[in-house]
């Protein structure tokens, strides 16, 4: 009996053990952007090795549905890449702060078997062009004539776009704003578009299969969605003509100015940037959060993941195809962290 007592003891404080430590964990909700995705799953793998306590549960479901949940307030961060609009920011219940946590670049990849291993030239006009449904073939002479020397196949151009709402959409949307008068008046920028042509794919990850499923498929996603299903993307012509590829020096050159002349509330483009080497589809893409935390525990342990994510997490994006903020930016971000209020213990 003496035995059996103590074994009773033992399992008891097993379970009050484990108890207090499922007490203890933190879940952290967030939402939002495919685009910043593959970053947000690593960071959030890595921070639990600093934290123990946090966990964190993250939907990647677009932009447009990361801001409605936090909206909501179903989740603790947004994630966009699409800074919030004024009528939006108006709509939220409460004050929202923007962060800057990588910057990345959207590229236009394409399926043609027979130019597979041909790296192919589009401008921004031209591109507004094809979603515009006016160039509809691979052998328009608009195309041919970026391309000297290349031979096109006389094959339809199906355009595949975001289906969902998308801060990949906006930044796509916000270049073809600003390159082509006509897309700025009859498409505009934004999250969610009426399309003028083409196919829907949910997400980033239905974008790239629908470009791998569809022959002559013309699609757009974020950078390491490309890279990592190989899939050729364009060359694209930047502000100061330069035929630019999709690179993280590109992206970084394409923030030098931003970087500069940050406003105080993160919410800048800088897509179409002037620059000999930046790349034109190039944007920060954020996490949202209410300045005002309704809870100490979780408002401190967001606190301190994005100290970590804007110091020691940006060694983290190179090697997934993300350019690192530059340290002005981190600087002043820092500093915006001290916004927060987080209430009492």
């Amino acid at each position: 009996m003496r035995y059996i007592g103590k074994f009773v003891g033992f399992v008891a404080s097993l379970v009050l053990l484990f108890s207090g430590t499922a007490r203890s964990q933190l879940l952290i909700n967030g939402a939002g952007s495919t685009f910043g995705y593959p970053i947000y799953s690593k960071w959030f793998d890595d921070y639990v090795k600093i934290d123990p306590r946090a966990r964190f549960n993250y939907q990647s479901i677009g932009s447009g549905g990361g801001i409605m949940m936090l909206r909501n307030r179903t989740v603790d961060i947004g994630a966009s890449d699409a800074p919030l609009s004024e009528a939006q920011a108006k709509a939220m219940p409460a004050p929202v702060l923007h962060f800057p946590s990588v910057m990345g670049a959207v590229v236009l990849m394409y399926n043609l078997a027979e130019l597979k291993n041909q790296a192919i030239r589009l401008s921004g006009p031209t591109i507004a062009d094809i979603y515009l449904g006016k160039i509809s073939k691979w052998s328009d002479p608009a195309i041919g004539k970026l391309n000297p020397g290349v031979k096109f196949p006389d094959e339809a151009i199906q355009v595949v776009h975001r289906s969902d709402g998308s801060g990949t959409t906006y930044i796509m949307s916000d270049y073809l704003s600003k390159v082509s008068p006509e897309w700025s008046q009859r498409v505009g920028r934004g999250t969610a578009l009426k399309w003028p042509a083409g196919l829907g794919g949910k997400g980033s990850e239905g974008v790239t299969g629908l470009v791998q499923q569809t022959p002559g498929a013309l699609g757009y996603v974020e950078l390491t969605y490309a890279l990592t299903n190989h899939i050729p993307v364009a060359v694209i012509r930047n502000h100061d003509s330069n035929w630019i590829e999709p690179s993280l020096e590109g992206v970084t050159a394409a923030a030098a100015g931003a970087a500069a002349n940050m406003p105080p509330d993160f919410r800048v483009s800088i897509t179409d940037a002037p620059g000999a080497r930046s790349y034109p589809i190039s944007s920060f893409t954020w996490l949202l959060l209410y300045r005002q935390q309704s809870d100490h525990a979780k408002g401190q342990a967001i606190v301190n993941f994005l100290k970590w994510a804007l110091t020691g997490g940006q060694k983290d994006a190179a090697p997934l195809n993300y350019a690192p903020l530059p340290a002005a930016v981190v600087s002043k971000e820092l500093e915006a962290l001290k916004q927060i209020s987080i209430p009492a213990s």
